[in-house]
């Protein structure tokens, strides 16, 4: 665990203002999930091909049972702003426990989902999950092998979850003709 609060300490030497605001601001993204729920309803509803909504849905709801109901409460792992309290926080102290990183997970989730199908949208989408996972770090609130876990968990569960989508899709093609009679 040394290792993880020597990345966590220099992460701290980062800080000033403007870059402070900028963290703060990108690790909003992934509170709660809601602006990956939110680019996942869209998907569903505005795009053309709604595999890529069917894959970040199942790759949300799988994550969300492994990392938040599962893993979470079986590791029980303090954060290490519990550890070190004299590390002063720009946000909230959260009050779950900290292995593994939901805000990674359920970014990687999504973001990997559309890479399958949109590259171009997917990069922009993991760049942002990246950008993401590190504000976690830079904010003193995860560990880095609880954003790393995080990340490939939600990267598993978004290429197990484009598997699963394409077969159905493919043994059952029916489930796609709703979009092709709506946009005739």
């Amino acid at each position: 665990m040394a290792w993880e609060f020597d990345v966590l300490y220099w992460f701290q030497g980062l800080h000033n203002p403007v870059l402070d605001r900028i963290e703060v601001c990108i690790t909003r993204f992934g509170d709660k999930g809601i602006f990956w729920i939110i680019v996942t309803l869209l998907l569903l509803v505005c795009v053309k091909d709604k595999r890529i909504g069917m894959t970040a849905a199942l790759a949300l709801v799988t994550e969300a049972i492994l990392c938040n109901l599962i893993l979470k409460n079986m590791v029980q792992r303090s954060r290490p702003c519990w550890m070190d309290p004299e590390v002063q926080l720009l946000i909230r102290s959260p009050k779950d426990f900290s292995f593994p990183s939901g805000h990674s997970s359920v970014s990687f989730a999504v973001a990997v989902s559309i890479i399958q199908y949109k590259k171009r949208w997917g990069i922009a989408a993991v760049l942002l999950a990246i950008l993401i996972a590190v504000s976690r770090l830079y904010l003193f609130v995860h560990f880095p092998t609880d954003v790393l876990t995080g990340a490939l968990i939600g990267t598993v569960m978004a290429i197990i979850s484009g598997m699963i989508v394409r077969k159905g899709v493919e043994k059952h093609p029916e489930l796609l003709e709703w979009n092709r009679r709506e946009n005739r």
